[in-house]
Formats: C-alpha cells, sequence, structure tokens
C-alpha cells in the first residue's frame, strides 16, 4: 500500500465529514537550543513530499535552515485519526512560490510584504500602519511574490497512521521509506 494515497484517502474524507481546517497540521522544528512547534497549513502534497509557504526569514524557516529535520502531525478527532509524518524539509522552487502566492487573496499577499514576520513589533498600531503603506504601495499594481517568501516541501521519511478504537487497541500502521523509494509497512502495538 502507498502511504501517500492512503492520506490522500484520510485527506478527503476529513473534507467530507466537515472537518474544520482539516488541512492544519503541527510542523516541528529543532531550533538552536529547544524543539519548536507551531500550526501550518499543507498547500499541496504528492509522492514528493508535503508543502507549506512562509516568511523564509520566520523562526521556522530559520529552523529548517539549520536542521532540515522536521516532523508533521495531522488530527482530526473527529474521525478518531491521527497521521504523523518525519521527513526533511527543502525549499520548493521559484515558479512553484510564484504559482501558489498567485493564488491568494490581495490582502494575503500584502500582508506577505508588510510583516517581519517573528520579529518583535511595538503595538499593533504598528503592524496595521506597515500594512496600509504596503496596500499604498500596490494600490493599483499586481502584487508579486517577495523573495523573502516561498514554500517547503517536507519529504517523508517515515509516516504512521493511527486510528482509535473504542477498546483503546487503536491501529497504528507506520510506513517507512527504503534506499530502494519503496515502503516497509509495520503495524504497531497501540
Amino acid at each position: 500500500m502507498d502511504p501517500i494515497a492512503l492520506f490522500a484517502r484520510w485527506m478527503d474524507d476529513a473534507e467530507a465529514d466537515g472537518v474544520p481546517e482539516h488541512h492544519a497540521m503541527t510542523l516541528a522544528t529543532m531550533g538552536s537550543l529547544t524543539i519548536s512547534c507551531r500550526v501550518v497549513l499543507l498547500r499541496s502534497f504528492d509522492a514528493r513530499g508535503f508543502v507549506f509557504y512562509t516568511n523564509h526569514n520566520s523562526r521556522k524557516a530559520m529552523d529548517l535552515e539549520r536542521d532540515p529535520r522536521a516532523a508533521l502531525s495531522f488530527f482530526w478527532p473527529q474521525q478518531e485519526r491521527q497521521v504523523r509524518i518525519e521527513g526533511r524539509a527543502e525549499p520548493v522552487g521559484p515558479g512553484e512560490s510564484d504559482a501558489y502566492f498567485a493564488s491568494r487573496p490581495r490582502d494575503s499577499k500584502i500582508g506577505a510584504w508588510s510583516s517581519d514576520q517573528s520579529r518583535p513589533v511595538p503595538d499593533r498600531q504598528s503592524l496595521e500602519d506597515r500594512y496600509g503603506r504596503w496596500a499604498e504601495r500596490f494600490k493599483d499594481a499586481e502584487v508579486p511574490r517577495p523573495l523573502h517568501w516561498g514554500g517547503y516541501r517536507v519529504r517523508p521519511v517515515r509516516i504512521e497512521f493511527w486510528q482509535g478504537r473504542p477498546n483503546r487497541l487503536h491501529d497504528r500502521i507506520a510506513f517507512e521509506q527504503l534506499s530502494t523509494g519503496e515502503w516497509l509497512r509495520v503495524r504497531l502495538q497501540p
């Protein structure tokens, strides 16, 4: 069984069941001293990996620059399902980042220009003022993708699927990628 196809099926199930923010995933990275995690949005996935977008100057991007190992976690409590992914993150190409950026709402595009993500800001008004200046600058123009903004693809080496059961004998199926590119499937005890 292909774990990417299984993930696609579970993602479709979550969407069909109306799970709110079914594409939200927790991203864990290794910082300079500690592990850090935060929720980001999955924007695409295929056999190559799982893609999200961010400011390249953000803490998560700086973490990935230092250490590309990353972990992702999806949790859909209504379905008693969880998927955990471990792998290495790498930047996606500029063309892929451009294409996704072009699909974003205009306000989100301006937000990418106006926020120095993860940097201190004196107050909310300073952030609003900065946004206003960028909105004015692009008032009569298309908003291009800033060079400091783009995507990351987490290339999986391990994917684990967890399905809850009432008797706590949950199903846990792990896939580990071999050097040949094939996936080894293993059932784990709950």
